[in-house]
Formats: structure tokens, C-alpha cells, sequence
């Protein structure tokens, strides 16, 4: 019997309920085209098993699919992560790797060494490779992954509407600049910047 909120691990809703989920993120935190977001998945733990033990590309294939509607829309590029394995390295295409300037690494992500979701979107992209870290500006961690790693500062976090996706627990933030300064410190500009004196 399942908890109360959960979803049942019905693999035709899976890439619906990411979709939902990915939208509330994407408006909470206003993502912009050209934005990173990781993805953390357990398949094992989306069908009711512990993470690291039921891995299951058909799993992999419905919340790839639900990512990828949003990000399309939204022009953002999705990053997935590989489990401990690799490192918690990224999948992610050579061309955007190489304009950021992230350290590539020599591993092909396998469902036993990296996980099924990280195997299935290594796949399904036209030149792929791993990165060893990345700072992406949200994230979305399905079955408790631990993404924290490849996020920028300050993470905030968001509440999704749909907090399973299928058995597994679902949890999702988005960043912001650091706000500097102390008790003085203005962060936003007045409409009418009445005062233009500094602190010189």
C-alpha cells in the first residue's frame, strides 16, 4: 500500500508528472533560455525499490521524455547526473561542456556504473560526455539523488504540487546571486534614485 501523495509507478504518467513538476520550477525560479538544469533520478527508486537496485531504462525513457518537453520550451539545457559510481559526474553534450569550460571525463555511463537515467540520456544525445561538476542555475532530484553538489549558490528551494513521481520523493530548487553587504546594503535600485551619493 502506498503512502498518502504518492503516485503510483504507472510508466505512462511518468513524463506527464515530470513535466508538471519541471513547469512549477521553471516559473517559480523565471529560468531563462540558455540556463543549466540537473536532473538526479533513481529509476530504482521511482518503481518502489531502493535506490541502486532496480534500475529500469523504460523508467529512464518517460521522465527523459517529460525533461525534455520542458526544456525545449523554456531553452534550458538539461544535465543529468550519473550516481555515485562515476562520481556523481554530468551527461551532458561535448559543444555546451567545451563553451563552459567544464573538465571532461573519460567514463561512458552504464545502468550498473553510473545509472540508467545518465545511461539512457548518454544515448540519446548527438555528441555526448561527462563532466566532472557543473554550477547549474535549478535542479530537479527524483528519489533523494543528492544534486546539491551541482548547483550554484544560493539554492531556494520549491514545493512541487506533484512531490512523488511514481514511488519516489521529489525535490526541486532553483538559485539566486548572493546578496553582499550588511545592514546598508540596498538590493534593489529605487524607481526614482532620488539619492545618488555614495559611501566614498
Amino acid at each position: 500500500m502506498t503512502e498518502a501523495g504518492r503516485n503510483p509507478a504507472d510508466i505512462r504518467s511518468l513524463a506527464d508528472q515530470v513535466e508538471r513538476a519541471l513547469n512549477e520550477l521553471v516559473a517559480a525560479g523565471k529560468l531563462r533560455p540558455g540556463q543549466k538544469l540537473v536532473a538526479g533520478v533513481s529509476t530504482s527508486e521511482v518503481r518502489g525499490q531502493r535506490i541502486g537496485t532496480a534500475g529500469a531504462m523504460e523508467v529512464a525513457e518517460q521522465i527523459y521524455e517529460g525533461v525534455l518537453r520542458v526544456c525545449g520550451r523554456a531553452g534550458l539545457h538539461p544535465l543529468w547526473q550519473c550516481c555515485e559510481h562515476l562520481n556523481r559526474a554530468l551527461v551532458t553534450e561535448r559543444a555546451l561542456a567545451e563553451s563552459q569550460g567544464w573538465t571532461i571525463v573519460s567514463a561512458v555511463p552504464v545502468p550498473k556504473a553510473g545509472g540508467s537515467m545518465a545511461a539512457y540520456a548518454y544515448r540519446r544525445m548527438s555528441d555526448p560526455c561527462l563532466v566532472e561538476a557543473a554550477q547549474a542555475d535549478a535542479g530537479i532530484d527524483i528519489g533523494e539523488t543528492l544534486i546539491g553538489m551541482h548547483l550554484r549558490p544560493v539554492a531556494v528551494p520549491v514545493r512541487p504540487s506533484v512531490p512523488w513521481i511514481g514511488e519516489a520523493r521529489v525535490t526541486m530548487a532553483y538559485t539566486r546571486p548572493k546578496l553582499i553587504g550588511g545592514e546598508r546594503a540596498v538590493y534593489k535600485l529605487p524607481p526614482d534614485d532620488p539619492d545618488s551619493r555614495t559611501c566614498d
